[in-house]
This record gives C-alpha cells, structure tokens and sequence, in this order.
C-alpha cells in the first residue's frame, strides 16, 4: 500500500472528459427513489472503461490474494520512481501546496480551540501523519501545532527525506518523533497515543475492506476525545480508478457510507478551495468515534402561550 502525501497520477488528478462533461450520469439507471450504497455506485477507470458498481471492479482488481498482493505492489512500485521533491508527491503541482496548507490549517486551527482548548488540556498534543511522504504536511503544519508528531510512510526514500526535514523540528516543544515504513493496511497504532490521526492523499490506494480495517485498528490509537482527519480527492459521484498507480477516488456518498461502516461519524467538513480547475475536488473530514449529539427542539415560550381560537 502507498501512502505517502500524495496527489494521484495525471490520469487521475484530471478530471477525464468522460467523468465531467458527459451528459450521462454513470447512476442514472437507478431508480431515483432507490437509496444507493457505495457497492452499487457505478464508476470509471483513467482508460475510459466502465463499471457498473464499485464491487465489480474490487473483484476484478483484487479478488483474489494474488490479485491484491499485485494491487498493492503496483501502487508502492509507481511512488517509488518519483522524486522525493515537492513537485514529485504532488504529481507536478507544486503550487497546489500552499492553498492546501493554508486550508488545512483553517481547519485544525478549529478543531483544536473545540475539541483540545489549551486552557482545560493537562498534556502534550500527538499527531500521526499517515501517508506523510517527504514530510510536506508535518513540516508545513502538523509539527506547527502538536507536540510530537509521528510519521508513516511506506516508500523508504520518502521517508529518509522527511527524516532529513521533520526530525529537527520545530522548536524543543514540537518535533518529530517516530518514523515508520509500514503500509498503511498493515499498520497499527500505540494504544492512546493521539489526539489526531491525518490521512491525506493515501487513503485511496486501500480496497474498501482495508479502508474499513485500518479505521477500526486506528480507533485504538485515539486518546479520549480524539479524532481522525481524513483528507482526500472526491469523485463527482461513484468513483474513478486509476490504473496507473492503482488508487481509487471516491465520491462523498461513497466515503459516507465507508465511514458508517467503520462507526465513525462526520464531525466537521470542508471543500479545498483555490486549486487549478482541471483537478478533482478535494475534501477534508474531521471524524470522531462518538455519534453526534442530538438537540432537542423545544416550542418557544412565544408560540406555546400563543392563545387558541376556540371552535
């Protein structure tokens, strides 16, 4: 599995003509009363080819051991002839760096002052950055606001480039810590360890089974009241495959219901905006074990003593 700090291919950054401008829609043969699940989404792949639901393409992709044994090795092969540079793990869009940063940060800057106030908060903050590739996400923020940062990485000269920029780190207080080349469906995290888990530009390179896998090992490694950030590519409506790195970009209905299926629960969200037209939407979600809480609406004072006209 890769997953490094990512944008997918060109293949499957660009929006491909046959997934955004045909007047077809891949789910207009579903009835429109019909509730949909991921699993009966049709989709795409970057060669034009089409799917009629995400499981006709996971079993022909990895059916069987051999065929995901492949999956995976196809995706960590292709990240491994890409240069360990800015302009390489963001597939030749560098300036996408900056607008993903500032949004991001926007983001955490939120989370933290609502779920980790410095004034109630007894220890230090930890964060794990999957997928951390050079180390663009924890050098950039991550390492900005989190005492200790650890980072998982499974293509070994990414990860010797984020140990070269991340392990100085930020000041005494903020460094990086650990530095593990581990594929993230094999991972599992220290007990308690974190306040936040950030996944970004990686999740895609894992089926839906080890999607559901990874986030159910991972809630484990969660302090009480922690969170996942997951942020990623959103397809317009079931998914694209890309056949060249071997990931798979999901719509936000079909993350959704990945997210049910983990028991996990949508937070907060929030659209990536300022990135060049030609690429996917991008999403982040900040998810948390626990269900929302339910508010109980209550008439107003005004409406109850409201008198009634009597028949």
């Amino acid at each position: 599995m890769l997953c490094c700090c990512w944008v997918p291919s060109q293949s499957l950054l660009s929006i491909t003509a046959a997934s955004s401008s045909s007047s077809h829609s891949p789910l207009s043969s579903f009835p429109s009363t019909r509730k949909l699940s991921c699993m009966d989404s049709a989709g795409t792949d970057s060669d034009g080819r089409q799917y009629q639901t995400a499981g006709e393409m996971w079993s022909e992709q990895t059916g069987d051991p051999n065929k995901k044994t492949q999956w995976y090795h196809c995706g960590v092969s292709y990240w491994e002839g890409v240069n360990a540079t800015v302009d390489g793990v963001l597939g030749g869009y560098a300036n996408v760096n900056e607008p993903d940063i500032s949004c991001s940060e926007d983001f955490l800057k939120i989370l933290l002052a609502e779920r980790f106030p410095g004034d109630v908060r007894n220890q230090p903050l930890v964060a794990l950055d999957c997928g951390s590739g050079i180390g663009r996400v924890t050098k950039n923020l991550l390492i900005r606001y989190f005492n200790e940062v650890d980072l998982l990485e499974p293509v070994s000269h990414f990860l010797e480039a984020a140990r070269e920029t991340s392990a100085p780190g930020y000041s005494d207080m903020h460094k990086a810590v650990n530095f593990y080349c581990v594929p993230l469906q094999d991972f599992t995290p220290d007990t308690g360890r974190y306040d936040v888990i950030w996944v970004q530009w990686c999740i895609g390179h894992l089926t839906d089974d080890d999607f559901i896998s990874f986030f159910n090992r991972a809630k484990v490694g969660l302090k009480p009241g922690g969170l996942f950030v997951l942020k990623e590519n959103i397809a317009r409506s079931g998914f694209v495959l890309d056949n060249e790195d071997r990931s798979v970009t999901r719509s936000d209905s079909y993350f959704k219901e990945l997210f049910s299926r983990c028991g996990l629960h949508v937070y907060k969200s929030k659209d990536q905006k300022g990135f060049p037209e030609e690429l996917f939407a991008v999403k982040i979600y900040a998810l948390t074990t626990e269900a929302p809480k339910t508010v109980h609406r209550t008439r107003s004072k005004t409406h109850a003593n409201r008198p009634r006209t009597i028949k």
